[in-house]
């Protein structure tokens, strides 16, 4: 009887030691797959190489690539960091974190939502009229259209979808979550009045 009690009393601790399943850090690490994954063709463009530029990328880019034309290069290193930093954004916001860095998560989380989903939406209407016929476009550009449609675009909402998942999961599992919504809303608002001014003047 000894014995066994004592191989009994033996199990809870091993069972203990198990790891736990997290399922609120799954959306912040899909962020991070998602900005590493996005950050190398960046990279990859702004070292010489054309894997994939040719055809889903618009024409006018492809040339400033294709001739190593320095602010463009400079834009390419610039974005693919943009990048890296979105998927350590996302990183952060797997776990609880200091106030001032909480805070700057939830800005950034909520600035990348809105800039992310923002555009990958233009890229798909606009797709989406040019398949419809509303809205004619150049026949050298109708298969670049389709590549912004059925890639660029879902691929953007879908970065845009993770970054939101992933700071609602970091306000609701921590304190302060009144102002984990206030950063956050900064940061979308933020998002939002840069995305129209772009809009509306034709810059980005």
């Amino acid at each position: 009887m000894t014995i066994k009690h004592s191989l009994d009393d033996a199990v809870p601790p091993a069972l203990g030691r198990a790891p736990r399943f997290r399922p609120g850090r799954w959306p912040g690490y899909a962020v991070a797959a998602w900005g590493f994954l996005f950050a190398v063709p960046s990279f990859v463009w702004a070292l010489g190489g054309t894997f994939g530029v040719q055809a889903t990328v618009a024409p006018s880019l492809v040339k400033l690539a294709h001739d190593r034309v320095t602010w463009f290069l400079a834009v390419l290193w610039l974005t693919g960091l943009l990048k890296l930093f979105g998927a350590l954004v996302g990183i952060g916001l797997t776990r609880r974190r200091g106030k001032w860095t909480g805070r700057s998560m939830m800005f950034c989380g909520g600035g990348a939502t809105v800039l992310l989903v923002w555009h990958g939406c233009l890229f798909v209407v606009h797709g989406v009229l040019v398949e419809a016929g509303a809205y004619a476009a150049a026949p050298d550009l109708v298969g670049l259209t389709r590549w912004y449609l059925y890639l660029w675009g879902p691929w953007f909402i879908a970065g845009g979808l993770a970054f939101a998942a992933a700071a609602t999961h970091y306000v609701r599992r921590h304190d302060g979550r009144r102002e984990g919504v206030f950063y956050g809303s900064a940061g979308a608002l933020g998002a939002l009045l840069l995305s129209l001014a772009s809009t509306v003047t034709g810059i980005g």
